[in-house]
């Protein structure tokens, strides 16, 4: 029996047809784009990923709707809304001129934060002498609703309240951003940003067919640098497709005197993501570039004088991929450093990472054992994690009871306990795991052997019956030794 918390109730809501189906979905099933299952995994992963239902679908059937499609789901999607809320909609397809970036920006200016409009995903929208127009994503959010009263009073204007979906806010938010930083540079003489970034774009990914291809979605990296897309969207994204692609664990971000440099980090190595013979990124898009990836990693876009630490998440290929973001205030502006968390890694097995078979018959009867203390060593980004996942997804069974120790939890496994590591709170890696020795655990994880207390509570526990995996920070085996 269905009830309001199932995914299909709350995609249809009072729009459900008998026999469970929405209007959508049956347009769907009936047009031959999707079938009833597809549907499903479709709803199962914008819940569970917060991925635009289209996007997810899209990215299922691996294929583009139609524009009659897509554009039938947005009606039902407004309507659904105005049923929800009692609100009035906007569709900035009828009403193009209100989500005009140039007019969204001066009101922003005027009237609200950028930062506010940010954390309560609204906009202002239009104005008068006495009121002005905001849509909201939330209109029954509290906090959101004092934030913009609080704005418009000290602006002196009387707020009206209409619904816009996510995906418009975030699409009008970021051409806003791009406007933002196109202006500034006019201003400052880099009129001309726009089209360097996409001569850049030419030689950097002229021979990529996937990427010229793909259409503009918001969290599908294999859709996200279509035609109508603006230059530096479609760059930060080419960014992250191309490191995927190559199969990195790092991607630096770095203003230079002259350029932005980005650089990969694979197999403990970094590299220049741009051959010599193509053009280095020009220094007149470090703002927009840094701009772009504090937003899609809900950091502080006004914030350039101290660090700041965020996470996003992507589509690629039909799968989900986090990234772990760090910005640093430097000389030239704020580098940017993402890790790069692909579950799929995790799940190849020993056997894709250890190509010989000798060494990966000795690693496996490692893991298999029923007791002791295995050390993964290396320096930063060799892949001690990743291996050390793998062999935990070779041991991983109902009658195994499997507990990790990690900071940061990197990978989400099913069938594992994972425990985040907490400073602040007293909960270090020795600490967590002399609690996990109370839980009769089978096999242990701790994400690294910082200090001589943790060494030997890991000892300990290697010596009474348990699988103790960890990692040591040195440049090859032998120096686990001395360290």
């Amino acid at each position: 029996m269905e009830t309001e918390n199932t995914p299909r109730r709350r995609a249809g809501r009072e729009l459900t047809l008998r026999g469970g189906r929405t209007p959508f979905e049956t347009k769907l099933i009936n047009e031959g784009h999707a079938t009833p299952e597809q549907y499903d995994q479709a709803l199962k992963l914008s819940q569970e990923e917060g991925t635009p239902f289209i996007a997810a679908l899209e990215s299922i059937i691996n294929n583009a709707l139609p524009p009659d499609v897509t554009r039938y789901y947005k009606s039902l999607q407004l309507f659904e809304l105005r049923v929800l809320y009692g609100i009035e909609t906007l569709d900035p397809v009828i009403e193009a001129d209100k989500f005009d970036p140039e007019n969204v920006s001066a009101l922003i200016d005027a009237i609200i934060p950028i930062n506010t409009c940010k954390d309560c995903e609204m906009l202002p929208l239009a104005k008068t002498d006495t009121a002005v127009l905001v849509g909201m994503v939330s209109p029954d959010n509290f906090r959101h609703k004092n934030a913009l009263m609080s704005a418009a009073n000290k602006a002196g204007l009387t707020p009206t309240i209409r619904v816009i979906t996510r995906e418009d806010f975030l699409e009008t938010l970021d051409a806003v951003v791009a406007y933002q930083v196109a202006k500034q540079k006019a201003i400052a003489g880099g009129s001309e940003i726009d089209e360097q970034v996409l001569e850049i774009q030419r030689d950097m990914f002229a021979d990529d067919d996937e990427l010229n291809e793909a259409a503009d979605q918001e969290n599908d990296l294999t859709k996200a640098v279509g035609e109508n897309s603006a230059p530096i969207i479609k760059l930060v994204d080419q960014i992250l497709v191309r490191a995927l692609k190559d199969g990195v664990s790092d991607i630096h971000i770095e203003p230079q005197e002259k350029s932005l440099r980005v650089r990969f980090r694979k197999d403990g190595v970094l590299r220049e993501m741009l051959s010599p013979d193509e053009k280095p990124l020009p220094k007149s898009i470090i703002p927009a570039v840094v701009s772009r990836f504090k937003i899609i990693s809900n950091l502080d876009i006004a914030e350039r004088r101290k660090p700041q630490d965020g996470k996003l998440k992507r589509m690629f290929q039909g799968r989900r991929v986090d990234f772990r973001v760090n910005t640093c205030p430097t000389q030239h502006g704020e580098k940017i450093v993402l890790r790069i968390l692909d579950n799929s890694n995790t799940q190849l097995g020993l056997s894709r990472l250890i190509t010989d078979p000798e060494t990966l018959k000795i690693v496996q009867d490692m893991t298999r054992r029923p007791y002791g203390l295995i050390l993964v060593t290396g320096p930063t980004g060799s892949g001690k994690t990743t291996t050390l996942y793998s062999a935990l997804s070779e041991v991983n069974d109902p009658g195994v009871n499997i507990s990790t120790a990690e900071d940061p939890v990197e990978y989400n496994l099913p069938g594992l306990a994972q425990c985040q590591v907490i400073r602040e709170k007293g909960m270090d890696f020795a600490t967590i795991l002399r609690a996990f020795l109370r839980q009769d655990p089978d096999v242990i994880l701790v994400g690294e052997t910082r200090d001589l207390e943790t060494a030997k509570t890991a000892i300990e526990a290697a010596l009474t019956g348990h699988l103790v995996l960890t990692t040591l920070h040195t440049n090859d085996a032998p120096g686990a030794v001395a360290r």
